[in-house]
């Protein structure tokens, strides 16, 4: 049985993680912001009483993160695989600019506060977990559209930064990684457009079989995840397994 944490598990590729990882036998916990409100959460509990845990976590609460770290460390005290799962592309307040004149600084704060701050959080108190002599994996969920070399359409400030940011900050973690969790295997990974509430409002241009099934996405990430070796470490990959440019 493996270990396995999500992070973000209430909801699209978070959740079909969770359902992926119990159903091949693992041990899953799996962190949302409300759990009494995670009702597919709470349901799968019912169904895998002993393997799934649920915590309260709040990447823009750091407390929240601690006492997550605690509890899981209690009942897993080696991960194998952690997955920050959970991100920010819109919301009321939030929503990708098209045009400078669009640029809200509240807006960019609340998306570098869930998009980048929040997984590196969750990571630091997670640390001891992969200070282990298992292989692990420690992935975060990015996007291709926060690669600056990919970047050719401009817009999206405060998305494509907030996830450019989070690939740095997983490059600088890999190195650290390598002196103080030597099995841990440290990436970043772009899931494709995936048929979830983050993509409803963006579907129309994506082609039909480059519009994934949250089960399509997950499958592909999972068999990433699995292959990873030590050559990898510190790489940003797609749901192909290639290597994408920073």
């Amino acid at each position: 049985m493996k270990h396995v944490v999500v992070q973000g598990a209430s909801r699209g590729v978070g959740l079909g993680l969770v359902r992926a990882c119990l159903a091949r036998g693992d041990r899953v916990h799996a962190t949302c912001r409300t759990p009494s409100l995670a009702s597919n959460l709470q349901s799968l509990k019912r169904t895998y009483a002993e393997q799934l845990l649920i915590h309260q976590l709040d990447v823009t609460q750091e407390t929240t993160i601690e006492q997550a770290s605690y509890a899981v460390r209690a009942v897993s005290p080696q991960i194998h695989l952690h997955i920050n799962a959970s991100g920010l592309l819109h919301h009321p307040t939030v929503k990708p600019e098209r045009r400078l004149e669009e640029l809200s600084a509240e807006a960019l704060l609340r998306l570098f506060a869930v998009n980048t701050i929040g997984p590196l959080l969750v990571i630091k108190h997670f640390l001891p977990c992969f200070q282990h002599h298992e292989r692990s994996v420690v992935a975060s969920l990015s996007a291709r559209v926060g690669s600056i070399g990919d970047n050719r359409r401009g817009g999206w400030y405060g998305y494509r930064a907030s996830k450019a940011a989070l690939n740095q900050m997983h490059r600088s973690l890999a190195i650290e990684l390598s002196r103080r969790a030597v099995h841990t295997i440290s990436v970043t990974l772009h899931p494709g457009t995936v048929a979830t509430d983050l993509t409803i409002p963006f579907r129309k241009s994506v082609p039909p079989d480059k519009l994934f099934s949250v089960e399509k996405s997950v499958e592909l990430l999972l068999g990433v995840m699995d292959s990873l070796t030590l050559s990898d470490h510190g790489g940003f990959f797609d749901y192909a397994r290639k290597r994408i440019e920073w």
